[in-house]
């Protein structure tokens, strides 16, 4: 019996893999193992963008470059530029591709269905529940932290999204001004850093790190989609917001927040955080916390 401290998610690993016959040749009696499988389902009816399906997959150019062209001689699939920027390729199925794609959702239904069969309904539901939790904590562990520029579209979304989440707890509302137009300077390089917490393409959190001195960095506009909250996520994009301030040369952190985000308040402190004076005009600021970075 091993003694990993990550003995049960190895020992469920294995048991799901053999389970659901991600070992076979033939998965789900396809005739091609499962990676080929997973390309054509995940490609599905509407087509998808190679680039999308790199970050969707995690897989390297080269072999999502052959996986294609395995589909296209089959007779599966059609890879042709995208329409809507000639400089991207678009993965379509044929009409057989897509009769094929139906028989693997028909099949991975039904082994859905026998999988759980000998449940009971309160066994099942306790298991939608562990696996959702899981899905969504394994997610959250292994999600991309990527630096994007702060006027990009992406970054312009998450914080509208931040924005408009203020507005509505914020006792008095929030009037963001010209406050972004400011940020995204202040979090350009080489000063500063924006981040946005990338899951496969949609973007589920953010945050920026700006100088305010030589020695002293701030944590600004952090951010994550309600639906990932309380997978720890949060923490993850703390420590690594941390882990770029120290790479830019500061040794410590300040960063402010309102009374009403308790939920943030909370998160600071179990980081190391302590409270310290007012440190700058932000009207809405009610709690200021600095932190000594190691």
């Amino acid at each position: 019996m091993s003694t990993s401290p990550y003995a049960t998610l190895r020992r469920f690993n294995r048991a799901w893999t053999q389970r659901v016959g991600a070992l076979d040749d033939s998965f789900l009696g396809s005739g091609r193992p499962l990676g080929p499988a997973r390309l054509l389902y995940e490609i599905g009816s509407e087509g998808a963008g190679v680039l999308s399906l790199r970050r969707r997959l995690g897989l390297d150019s080269g072999y999502l470059s052959r996986l294609l062209g395995q589909l296209a001689d089959e007779g599966l699939v059609e890879v042709v530029p995208d329409p809507g920027d000639r400089r991207r390729r678009l993965a379509t199925l044929t009409t057989r591709g897509r009769r094929e794609w139906q028989t693997l959702e028909d099949r991975s239904e039904r082994l859905a269905h026998d999988l759980v069969a000998p449940l009971s309904e309160s066994q099942r539901a306790r298991l939608d529940e562990a696996l959702a939790t899981a899905e969504l904590l394994v997610r959250a562990a292994t999600l991309e932290l990527e630096s994007i520029p702060g006027d990009s579209p992406e970054a312009v979304a998450a914080v509208s999204a931040y924005f408009d989440e203020l507005d509505r707890r914020f006792p008095g509302g929030f009037d963001p001004g010209d406050a972004w137009t400011h940020d995204a300077e202040a979090f350009a390089p080489p000063h500063g850093v924006f981040v946005a917490a990338r899951d496969e393409e949609r973007v589920v959190g953010c945050g920026g790190v700006q100088r305010l001195d030589p020695d002293t960095a701030e944590i600004k506009r952090m951010w994550i989609h309600p639906d990932w909250r309380g997978a720890g996520l949060g923490s993850r994009l703390l420590r690594h917001l941390e882990e770029r301030a120290a790479g830019l040369g500061h040794r410590r952190v300040r960063l402010d927040t309102n009374g009403t985000l308790t939920e943030a308040i909370g998160m600071y402190g179990r980081a190391g955080y302590r409270p310290t004076e007012r440190y700058n005009d932000n009207p809405y600021a009610q709690a200021w916390f600095e932190k000594e970075l190691a």
